[in-house]
């Protein structure tokens, strides 16, 4: 993601072609090489959730048109790695991908926690032991800074505050979810 978020274009193949030669290149160290002076971010990553069967971002554009190149690049890298190890061809996602715009506070803290959770709102796995989500970050488990967290942290007292904010969002978002599935029955 952190590759894939800048105007410049190249940079997995270049990572990929420099971790071939250095397995022991660390990605920190790369990116500062690459980026250093001329990084020019299509977005600011707010929260994701990369579940097996689909994911979820929480973006800010900050590059005119960057939340359609960001989605593009994202989609574009995916697909052909998938394809690659699989042996195939083709899309993975249908259409486009789904956007709104969240218009007030409240609506941010509530999906920030639900993208941060989603895992464990599905099931899949705790937020906090889910690698492939921003939960960890947010609670300071992970050396990666991938998200830009301040407009969602500042609006807590702490860590544990939007954990517990969080908590509360992940079980309200499971009621609904068997709300749904009793309405249809």
């Amino acid at each position: 993601m952190r590759l894939l978020n800048d105007e410049k274009g190249g940079l997995m193949l270049n990572w990929r072609n420099q971790k071939r030669f250095k397995p022991e290149l660390d990605m920190e160290i790369f990116i500062r090489q690459e980026l250093s002076s001329c990084r020019e971010a299509l977005v600011k990553i707010v929260a994701y959730c990369l579940n097996q069967n689909h994911f979820h971002f929480i973006i800010k554009q900050i590059k005119e048109d960057g939340i359609r190149k960001f989605m593009h690049k994202i989609g574009t890298s995916y697909t052909n790695f998938f394809n690659a190890k699989y042996d195939r061809s083709g899309a993975l996602c249908q259409g486009r991908f789904k956007s709104i715009h969240i218009k007030n506070d409240s609506r941010l803290l509530y999906l920030v926690s639900y993208v941060n959770c989603n895992s464990e709102v599905h099931g899949i796995s705790k937020a906090l032991k889910y690698k492939w989500c921003s939960y960890p970050e947010y609670m300071g488990l992970c050396k990666d800074e991938i998200c830009d967290k301040k407009i969602i942290l500042e609006q807590f007292r702490g860590r544990e505050d939007y954990a517990k904010f969080a908590k509360k969002s992940v079980q309200d978002a499971k009621q609904e979810k068997e709300d749904e599935k009793s309405f249809l029955e």
